[in-house]
């Protein structure tokens, strides 16, 4: 049963809707990628600089072998990126290695380690240590060791002009300056929008703990209404055996105003039985033994006919193009049911049913004539026992609903229309109604 409880809660398919480590990734890999095109421009912007404005000769063929390489870098990882929900430790380590291949493929054919812009290797050991887990951040860490130790051992020097082979100092220092505010701003970009995403990332794990402890609430109180209809299944069918005998008593028979309430008293029991019937229904302990296919349309009228209020009306505005054959599922019976429930307790005397159809999924949604939702409930929508009612456990049908809903793969939104009202709207696709072998 706690595994009934448990598909019709819609706790197998939670993991799968929230962001992962693995997402969070991808959305770091794609940032690398917008932000490497910026760096094969800004190399490119370098070179000619210094070659044609500043008069420094330079191995221009294989100098552009570096932005070259890293536009077939980004040629080859941004569809892999687009197609896959989510990137690794290890292919963001290969990325930021690539551009370490690139930044000391520069630095080796201009000057080795005297060039101020090896500084840029800070760069990517902070990015490292932003994205990746710590074992990979020290492979990095010493990756750039190695390199910045290898380019002070062997480099290709500069050959400056002779005009400025005095000004040499003044050089270093005007690319110093330039490194400093390459790499002040290139932090702020890269660490104010990666830690954006992984702080999305915890919010979404935090969510995800708080849905799982939320549903773990709802499957507790299944279980304990499941036994508690079990338990009072047999004291009410001995009083609708006791009731039914008294029926046939003399004494009851020949007393009208007895009989009247004698009527009355089997009418709720059999409310009372009705209503364990649908818990244990709502449970999973009775679904599937004889599923009853019908069409979208005969469903929805026999939810609105069986469900009934004296001085409320419910009307239904049918908006769909077809009548789709569906399995009559007891638990979104029992949905609509909350809804109408709940629009009555707030005071509607009058409740609109829309059925629509948008692609692949139905759209029920419910409006009523009452006050419409309070700020606090819309703000708060889909906790539990969230409401202003004083009475004890208010709030809790509605949760109800949503976990019912979000396991059918779908979802509820509430609203107050401008008109005046509430509508709750119900978002479900019709995969999940259809029957399984229909043709």
């Amino acid at each position: 049963m706690t595994t009934s409880l448990q598909r019709l809660l819609g706790l197998g398919g939670l993991r799968g809707e929230v962001a992962t480590h693995g997402g969070a990734n991808r959305r770091n890999m794609l940032l690398l990628i917008q932000l490497r095109w910026l760096a094969v421009a800004g190399q490119m912007a370098t070179i000619v600089m210094v070659e044609y404005v500043m008069g420094i000769p330079l191995p221009i063929l294989w100098l552009l072998a570096a932005p070259a390489g890293l536009v077939l870098v980004n040629l080859v990882s941004a569809p892999l990126a687009a197609r896959q929900a989510e990137v690794d430790d290890r292919a963001l380590m290969i990325a930021l290695l690539a551009d370490v291949a690139a930044l000391t493929w520069l630095l080796f054919l201009t000057g080795g380690a005297a060039n101020p812009f090896a500084a840029l290797y800070l760069l990517q050991v902070v990015l490292g240590a932003v994205l990746l887990a710590p074992v990979y951040a020290w492979a990095l860490i010493a990756v750039t060791t190695l390199c910045f130790a290898g380019l002070g051992l062997h480099s290709l020097p500069l050959n400056l002009p002779p005009a400025r082979e005095g000004s040499l100092l003044g050089l270093y220092l005007q690319g110093s300056l330039i490194c400093f505010v390459l790499m002040a701003v290139l932090l702020v970009l890269f660490v104010t929008r990666i830690s954006q995403n992984l702080r999305d990332r915890d919010a979404a794990m935090a969510a995800m703990r708080q849905q799982t402890a939320e549903h773990d609430h709802i499957v507790r109180l299944g279980l304990l209404a499941s036994g508690a209809a079990h338990e009072l299944g047999t004291p009410l069918a001995s009083l609708s055996v006791i009731l039914s005998d008294w029926k046939r008593m003399p004494a009851v028979t020949q007393d009208a105003d007895l009989t009247q309430d004698m009527e009355t008293m089997r009418a709720e029991v059999e409310r009372c039985k009705a209503i364990v019937t649908g818990i244990l229904l709502s449970a999973g302990e009775a679904r599937g033994l004889a599923p009853q296919r019908t069409t979208l349309r005969t469903f929805l009228a026999d939810v609105v006919a069986s469900w009934s209020r004296d001085g409320v009306a419910v009307d239904i505005r049918d908006e769909l193009h077809d009548d789709p054959l569906i399995i009559a599922d007891p638990a979104l019976r029992q949905v609509l049911g909350v809804v109408f429930d709940n629009a009555v307790e707030a005071g509607a005397r009058r409740v609109l049913v829309t059925t629509a159809r948008t692609e692949d999924d139905l759209v029920i949604a419910v409006r009523d004539d009452g006050p419409g939702f309070a700020p606090v409930v819309l703000k708060s929508w889909g906790k539990p026992y969230n409401s202003t009612k004083p009475r004890a456990g208010a709030g809790l049908g509605l949760f109800l609903l949503m976990n019912v809903v979000r396991s059918l793969g779908g979802r509820v939104d509430a609203s107050n229309p401008p008109a005046g009202g509430a509508e709750v709207r119900l978002t479900l696709p019709l995969s999940a109604l259809s029957p399984k072998d229909r043709p």
